[in-house]
């Protein structure tokens, strides 16, 4: 495609606006505890990651072991069939994959001038399908566009923060990108914690923490969010139930996150997912949370110091008094033999 396939100029934002692709109340909580020091202890091997689902063409498969490898998958629209007239010049049937660095240059440009909602979204998403690509994760990055992005996590339309997270969730699979993403962390939990339950804004937040949290380097970002995370897991509807815990099965798996993870506040109802009823994509993180939790040991003074931590995640889910081992010896009769093998697992 040639340098002239866009003009440079504002005045044809509806040109480039083709290239797109188509596509409560407040939730008050706890407030996050502040966490003490305990003693470090030896990391469980279970960590929660996914492979980006329905990846779009033209991208080949993830190395594994790669960050790319481990993310959560976010929803990606990338149109199928469509095609580039090279020779016309024509940018408006094009796929994210297909975008130059020009066309990703202007997109910003764009999203920093529009004052429209619609636009904004629109520009957004293109640039989430986009960054579906490493290649332009890195141009991104080097045109400043995290920055211009992430500013939009302060617009006043729900749908333009929104389709901000679901781009900026696409640029965490990237760990250069990830140093200047961590900033956006409070403002990240924040949307979590405001927003209405079960809505999209919520679902973009969880995902972006999801693919942040897949390595340990900036999990200690996420120390005081355990008791918002778990709050919300006990009102929320299967999806988000999903993502909840795929942050939560991340940072468990971390020894160095658990002395926050046990000190945090718990709601009591947290006991009544280990159940026969639950969905099982649900479960199995469940389940594989409580067997993170179960392979750490603490000492018999750390034990002592945390039954006298009143509701938290210790006294529920790890004391003798807790009801954990009962419901897990109820799921082993679970007709789903995967399930019966990871509450074996859990239980041994």
């Amino acid at each position: 495609m040639g340098d002239g396939a866009i003009s440079p100029k504002i005045g044809n934002m509806k040109a480039l606006l083709g290239i797109v692709a188509g596509a409560g109340a407040s939730y008050g909580l706890y407030k996050l505890l502040s966490g003490g020091g305990f003693k470090r202890y030896k990391k469980s091997v279970n960590w929660e990651g996914a492979a980006l689902k329905g990846g779009p063409p033209g991208e080949g498969s993830p190395r594994p072991g790669s960050l790319l490898a481990k993310v959560s998958g976010l929803d990606v629209v990338c149109p199928q069939g469509e095609r580039t007239d090279a020779a016309s010049g024509d940018t408006t049937h094009q796929t994210p994959g297909n975008l130059q660095p020009e066309h990703l240059k202007m997109l910003l440009t764009c999203l920093q001038t529009s004052t429209s909602p619609s636009d904004r979204c629109r520009l957004l998403l293109t640039l989430g399908n986009a960054a579906a690509f490493t290649v332009n994760q890195n141009i991104i990055r080097e045109f400043k566009g995290i920055p211009v992005i992430g500013g939009l996590l302060s617009d006043p339309a729900p749908e333009v923060k929104t389709h901000a997270l679901n781009a900026l969730s696409n640029l965490c699979m990237n760990t250069e990108n990830q140093e200047q993403l961590k900033v956006y962390v409070p403002q990240v939990l924040e949307s979590i914690e405001m927003s209405p339950v079960n809505s999209d804004l919520q679902l973009g937040a969880l995902r972006l923490l999801t693919n942040l949290s897949v390595t340990d380097k900036h999990q200690y970002l996420l120390k005081d969010s355990v008791t918002l995370l778990l709050s919300l897991l006990v009102v929320c509807n299967e999806e988000l139930q999903v993502q909840t815990l795929k942050v939560l099965v991340n940072l468990s798996s971390n020894p160095d996150m658990m002395d926050d993870i046990v000190q945090a506040q718990a709601p009591a109802s947290v006991m009544l997912l280990f159940d026969v009823q639950t969905a099982s994509s649900v479960l199995l993180r469940l389940l594989t949370f409580a067997g993170n939790l179960k392979a750490w040991r603490p000492s018999a003074q750390v034990a002592d110091q945390l039954r006298r931590k009143q509701d938290c995640l210790f006294r529920v889910m790890l004391d003798e008094s807790s009801q954990l081992q009962g419901r897990l010896v109820e799921l082993l009769s679970h007709p789903d033999k995967e399930l019966q093998a990871q509450v074996a697992r859990v239980l041994t």
